[in-house]
């Protein structure tokens, strides 16, 4: 591995004897959650990877470099602050010595780079409300067609707009598995998304899919997982989306206003729905990484 990239020794471990590696984001970390309770929604993802029988790669950019696998004082460092690093920033980042927090679209470069498979997360990006009229994709998708990784999520994140995204999936090749789901969850509720493109009901078939995806060339796949518990804030995020646009506020900048606002007007209902969610991928994302491994 190359200077700019740090595998801590328990993550090159797991890699180099072939045993299952689980990676996940710093974003959700930084700006999915007011501090402290991002640093302890990570803490928490990666012992749901622990339980599961598989090493939690969590991935960021500190002093420099970007670190895969993190100790709980470097994961603390990932704050408000931190910048958000799709695929394009991660090298800029590291050369500015600033601290940068990953997005899904960031850790699949990383992921792709050091080997890794599998990764955990709350929701997908994808195709922002407004499109063609104005363009605005979510790098998370074009990220899935270059790296070969199957991530565990709870759809696409509830801002979207869902259809565009699942016809730009279907474009671009990447399946959409749906777990013990035969339709796309979305995101805060379990039902009501498009059909996906084939329902799994154990990690094994999911394990068994995915190998068979990547045996054929395929590229990155998606394995949609309803979230444990639901609640309904379709005119919540309605009124948040208008509200983020009367501000201005656009691009990057959109997933956390919203978020922020949510977790303020339903009284910090859809910051546990998002916690318990984020925990439950990153634990499916492991019982697949060592169904995956057995097979």
């Amino acid at each position: 591995m190359n200077e700019l990239v740090v595998v801590s020794l328990e993550v090159r471990a797991a890699l180099a004897e072939g045993r299952s590696v689980v990676a996940l984001e710093t974003t959700i970390v930084a700006h999915g959650f007011p501090a402290p309770h991002g640093v302890e929604v990570g803490l928490q993802m990666e012992e749901a990877v622990r339980g599961a029988g598989a090493t939690p790669a969590t991935i960021g950019v500190l002093d420099g470099r970007i670190r895969v696998g993190l100790d709980d004082d470097e994961l603390g460092r990932f704050d408000s602050s931190a910048r958000k690093l799709g695929p394009r920033d991660l090298a800029a980042c590291a050369v500015a010595g600033d601290v940068g927090a990953t997005t899904v679209g960031g850790v699949l470069a990383v992921a792709r780079t050091v080997g890794i498979r599998f990764m955990g997360t709350g929701g997908i990006g994808g195709v922002h409300r407004g499109y063609p009229a104005r363009p605005d994709v979510s790098a998370d998708l074009v990220a899935l067609v270059t790296a070969p990784v199957l991530v565990a999520c709870s759809g696409a994140k509830s801002l979207l707009d869902i259809p565009a995204t699942m016809e730009h999936l279907e474009t671009l090749g990447i399946p959409v598995l749906g777990y013990r789901t035969d339709t796309l969850p979305l995101f805060y509720e379990a039902e009501g998304g498009p059909a996906v493109t084939q329902r799994v009901d154990d990690p094994t078939t999911a394990a068994r899919v995915a190998a068979a995806h990547w045996e054929l060339g395929g590229c990155g796949l998606l394995l949609t997982n309803p979230p444990p518990e639901v609640v309904e804030v379709g005119d919540l995020i309605e009124e948040a989306v208008a509200k983020a646009a009367r501000d201005g506020v656009s691009g990057q900048a959109v997933t956390p206003f919203v978020l922020a606002f949510l977790h303020e007007r339903s009284d910090g209902r859809t910051r546990e729905v998002n916690r318990k969610l984020a925990v439950a991928n990153a634990r499916l994302a492991g019982d697949v990484s060592v169904a995956f491994a057995a097979l």
